[in-house]
């Protein structure tokens, strides 16, 4: 009931996803993106979290 789950950025789909599992978990983000492109990378803007985050 007090458990926050805080992040920068998410898709719709996420959310959706981490509800549905957690459902008594408070969700708050940034910014929620569009969506996810065909091979599951955030879009519009973010791509793929693992080249950015590990600088490749």
């Amino acid at each position: 009931e007090r458990i926050l789950f805080l992040n920068v950025l998410a898709s719709p789909e996420g959310i959706e996803v981490f509800k549905s599992k957690y459902p008594k978990i408070k969700v708050i983000t940034g910014m929620i993106d569009d969506g996810l492109n065909e091979k599951k990378f955030v879009v519009p803007g973010l791509g793929d979290f693992g080249d950015r985050y590990y600088c490749i």
